[in-house]
């Protein structure tokens, strides 16, 4: 089926007519004079092929064809403005859909204000949230799978790299020592006391940096920690820990779990911080995600 060729201010003419029946009425509405708004109605009728007015005796009626474009004419309109305003929505980021990655840990700190800011300033923005670790974030990113990430300790290259980083915050470390440990007796802890404890650690895939980071800190202490367990996120870590199958060192925030098994404790030296960055890729010109940043931003202010 060919596409009729219908331009608008022919289709927007015919309806405010169709509203008005009065040419003069119609022509003060549309905001023209009379003979221009006669003319957009000669060519709609002559593409459509039949009279969609009568003229008589100074009054003017819907012809059957008219009656039966009416409809159409007023959906034509009314979809073409609804896809305006949604494409300007979407153009500058109230409205879409915005795939945000983040480590389970920053639940319990930068995720839940940022999200509240967001959502108060962009409610109809839809949000897909992934919980995920650092590794499989970067490559989510680049795949093109995710849009923004909230992740620990970017790579030693980002500078360099297709993607961009802006810190959002750093933390200090904590001991993470069963309840009864008697390490737990004590207010802050030198890393050093734990040189002949079983550690359980996330794997070094899953955040390279985060894990060189934590051992570098024991080998400035003078011993290399012996994992005995792996596990891929920081709750299964403490729940090992708990169940004694050793200790481990983790960001601060990781204290707000409140396991009872557990006992968090600062370590020395406290200038041993871990960093948690955003992430999203360079060229990436999206309104929505300036509209995070921005947000983000104004939670770091």
């Amino acid at each position: 089926m060919d596409r009729p060729e219908l331009p608008l201010p022919q289709l927007h003419a015919f309806t405010v007519l169709a509203e008005e029946l009065h040419f003069g009425h119609a022509a003060a509405r549309l905001g023209i004079a009379q003979p221009p708004l006669s003319q957009q109605i000669a060519r709609l009728e002559t593409k459509v092929g039949h009279p969609l007015f009568v003229r008589a005796s100074g009054r003017v009626a819907l012809t059957p064809a008219g009656r039966e474009l009416l409809p159409a004419a007023r959906r034509a309109l009314a979809d073409l403005s609804d896809g305006l305003a949604a494409a300007r929505a979407v153009g500058s980021g109230r409205a879409g859909r915005l795939r945000i990655g983040f480590s389970a840990s920053l639940a319990l700190t930068v995720l839940p204000g940022l999200l509240a800011t967001f959502r108060t300033r962009y409610p109809d923005v839809d949000l897909d949230l992934r919980e995920m670790t650092t590794a499989p974030q970067l490559a989510a990113l680049q795949e093109r799978t995710m849009d923004v990430g909230l992740l620990r300790e970017p790579p030693d290259d980002a500078e360099a790299g297709p993607l961009a980083f802006r810190t959002v915050l750093t933390e200090p470390f904590v001991a993470v020592l069963p309840a009864d440990h008697p390490l737990a007796a004590q207010r802050a802890i030198d890393v050093s006391r734990l040189a002949d404890e079983p550690f359980v650690l996330l794997p070094r895939p899953v955040g390279p940096r985060l894990y060189d980071r934590i051992t570098g800190l024991c080998e400035a202490a003078g011993f290399a920690p012996r994992i005995v367990q792996h596990a891929v996120e920081w709750q299964t870590v403490c729940a090992l820990v708990g169940a004694g199958l050793g200790v481990s060192l983790a960001p601060a925030s990781i204290r707000r779990l409140r396991l009872r098994e557990v006992a968090f404790r600062p370590v020395e030296p406290r200038t041993a911080r871990t960093l948690v960055a955003a992430a999203w890729r360079r060229e990436d010109r999206s309104p929505l995600v300036a509209n995070l940043l921005a947000a983000l931003g104004e939670r770091d202010g």
